[in-house]
């Protein structure tokens, strides 16, 4: 895993920033690559680069060049079918001058263009520059692993595997994009392509970005596309084979992921995911025992440790416990909105940033988790509802018209009425944002494709819906890629895997969800595996205390933060609701229900952490 950055011309002016732009720029992605940096300029492009060694540790730099040096390559990832790929492209007459897994790409590009995606399982975000087509050539992975970001500002687009990078750029202007934080008090985070950043974007998930000519052009070349719902049609296959075909895609998917030079370890939640992932760890190592991490906390109503213990006990990991403390949080905020970029509504980030630095301590540098699996699998409370058929709106013409704008069909439910939502988030904006709301209003206009929805199964909805809102962009993004990466650890996801996806969108959905279970087929995988009590566990999502907790500590500098002063000259929320959450969360025994309420205090808190950390102005 590593950093990637860089800029190009548009205006046909050549580049005439000076040396230190990219390395300001690159310099900010040390902890996503410690180990080696680079950089290439040439032909109206420049490229950045921050290493973290994990494949080919002894020749691994880049950017990594054809035989000719007429393509130049910066990677951020690994590419799981290298092996078959290189040998394919050796038998086409290709050299390669490297052992790591990225170099595939640019001899694929020589022989594909951009048709080389469709050859590639791994996670990946890269830049390919072409000085024969005078092109640039940005590429984000499938799922949406690995994030890249871009501007396009002062005749330049301006690059990098996170934002800061882009910031780090002199012709990219620093404002809050209203339509992100209206993303975050309405979705699980941003969707799509916006961020908390007016005018950065982000290359959505099975996306390609071109730069040619001056033009800059994005497409999609994937997105997870379930079959049409035919009611009563029969299974193609008997449920056992999408059982055994699950399990086995999944066993290939880790063995693929367990490809490293460096220590391998896994995540151990206490579910069924990790607990599988953790089982087929085992199964595919020889020589070494697996290492294991967990997160435990002293609060019994939100800890884990019973169940994790059992199964490291039942794999013989070994295994590393990290207890996380309330106080933790507070410690840990400011350095975890720094690398999320954007505001949450969930503390566990920090927990998560914990475990990563937990990881790194003991010199493992890749972690397998079980994130993708929920949404895929039907993992959620919300699909067993969806199983009675589609929610109406209770006869609320408001909101049927609200859904057939943002989902293109009024039966499509997912999480909320977002008519009332809308008119709840709007008293929490400043008087002057909240007359003006209609013009960062983010349900607006579509906020998925619909066509991806339209005469899908309820279920199938609802996990595109999981995979777009909560996965992509929140989970794999501000909770997955960074968390890791904070501490210079790479997280890789075997659920994610494309063959397997693939396979998951053609399995029925009752043997994904029934009235009694989620997950079914994977439980059924799981069998032999993972002991009876794991499997048959209630879902208990990860979390960690919020907001509430925080104030009743009386910490000095979120007192700052959220102080009425300090929010009205700011201007993005109204002070006088502020002044009315922090009485009603600092009551003694207030929590913010887990499944039923958002910690809109928490936003308010951390957006105001962002503008700090990135010196952004008051609205």
């Amino acid at each position: 895993m590593c950093g990637v950055t860089g800029y190009a011309d548009l205006a046909g002016t050549g580049l005439t920033e000076g040396e230190d732009v990219l390395d300001r720029m690159t310099a900010t992605l040390l902890h996503r690559g410690p180990d080696s940096a680079g950089r290439l300029v040439r032909g109206g492009v420049a490229l950045g680069f921050r290493r973290l060694s994990i494949v080919g540790l002894e020749d691994g730099d880049q950017p990594i060049l054809n035989e000719d040096g007429s393509v130049a390559m910066v990677c951020n990832g690994e590419i799981f079918n290298h092996r078959e790929l290189r040998a394919e492209l050796e038998a086409k007459g290709h050299r390669f001058r490297t052992r790591t897994d990225v170099e595939v790409i640019v001899h694929l590009y020589e022989e594909y263009g951009t048709g080389l995606l469709e050859r590639l399982n791994g996670q990946f975000a890269f830049a390919v520059h072409d000085t024969r087509r005078g092109r640039l050539f940005l590429a984000r992975d499938h799922m949406g692993i690995l994030p890249m970001y871009y501007a396009v500002a002062g005749g330049r687009l301006v690059f990098g595997s996170e934002i800061k990078a882009v910031l780090a750029h002199p012709s990219v202007p620093r404002r809050a994009d209203l339509t992100g934080l209206d993303q975050v008090l309405t979705f699980p985070g941003t969707v799509g392509s916006r961020t908390l950043f007016e005018g950065v974007s982000s290359l959505e998930n099975g996306h390609f970005l071109l730069v040619e000519d001056g033009a800059v052009r994005v497409e999609k070349y994937w997105d997870l596309d379930y079959p049409v719902d035919v009611p009563g049609e029969p299974a193609e296959h008997p449920d056992r084979y999408y059982v055994d075909t699950v399990r086995e895609l999944l066993e290939q998917s880790v063995r693929r992921r367990l490809q490293a030079d460096v220590p391998v370890g896994y995540y151990l939640s206490g579910g069924l995911d990790s607990s599988l992932i953790g089982a087929l760890v085992h199964r595919n190592t020889s020589g070494t025992v697996p290492r294991s991490f967990s997160i435990t906390f002293p609060d019994r109503g939100i800890d884990e440790s019973r169940h994790q213990r059992l199964m490291a006990r039942h794999l013989g990991s070994e295994h590393t416990e990290t207890e996380f403390h309330p106080g933790d949080i507070a410690a840990g905020l400011r350095r975890m909105i720094g690398h999320a970029e954007c505001p949450v509504k969930e503390t566990y980030n920090t927990c998560s940033m914990a475990l990563s630095a937990a990881v790194r301590e003991t010199g493992t540098r890749v972690i397998l988790t079980g994130e993708g699996a929920d949404e895929l699998f039907a993992g959620y409370l919300g699909y067993r509802f969806d199983l009675g058929g589609r929610r109406t709106a209770g006869g609320d013409p408001f909101e049927e018209e609200l859904r057939r704008t943002i989902w293109g069909d009024p039966h499509v439910f997912y999480e909320r009425d977002y008519h009332a939502w809308r008119e709840s988030k709007l008293d929490l904006y400043a008087p002057a944002l909240r007359d003006a709301h209609a013009e960062f209003d983010c349900l607006a206009g579509p906020v998925v494709d619909p066509g991806m929805l339209r005469g899908r199964h309820p279920v199938h909805q609802r996990s595109y819906l999981d995979f777009k809102l909560r996965l992509s962009d929140h989970l794999l993004s501000d909770h997955g890629d960074r968390m890791a990466l904070a501490n210079s650890v790479e997280a890789r996801y075997p659920f994610l895997d494309p063959d397997l996806v693939r396979f998951a969108t053609t399995v029925p959905p009752r043997l994904k969800v029934t009235a009694s279970t989620e997950k079914y087929v994977l439980k059924e995988a799981a069998r032999g595996l993972v002991p009876d009590e794991i499997i048959h566990r209630e879902k208990f999502g990860f979390r960690a205390q919020g907001s509430p907790a925080l104030l009743r500590e009386r910490i000095e500098w979120v007192e700052d933060l959220l102080s009425y002063d300090r929010i009205k000259r700011q201007g993005y929320f109204d002070p006088d609701v502020v002044e009315h959450l922090k009485e009603q969360y600092r009551q003694p025994g207030y929590e913010v229900h887990p499944h039923l309420g958002d910690d809109l205090l928490l936003v308010v808190l951390t957006f105001g952490v962002l503008l700090d950390t990135f010196s952004l102005p008051d609205a």
